[in-house]
């Protein structure tokens, strides 16, 4: 299988999922994040690998476990 080439979004792109990311939803349900996708202009499987790789960030700078459990952010 041929491996698929990493997307990096623009800056203009990231300016929005930083955005959603800290003043909106750190975990974004469905809808919210086809709407997030629309608005970059990225696929949904590139906007929620986003997300989940700025959440483990996140949880990361806080001293968390980069998994989250039970509890919610």
């Amino acid at each position: 299988m041929a491996m698929e080439k990493p997307v990096i979004p623009t800056e203009e792109q990231l300016e929005i999922l930083e955005y959603q990311f800290c003043k909106v939803n750190k975990h974004p349900d469905p809808t919210t994040l086809c709407l997030i996708a629309a608005e970059t202009g990225l696929s949904e499987e590139q906007t929620l690998k986003w997300f989940k790789q700025r959440l483990a960030e996140w949880r990361k700078s806080e001293g968390l476990p980069s998994e989250s459990g039970s509890v919610r952010d």
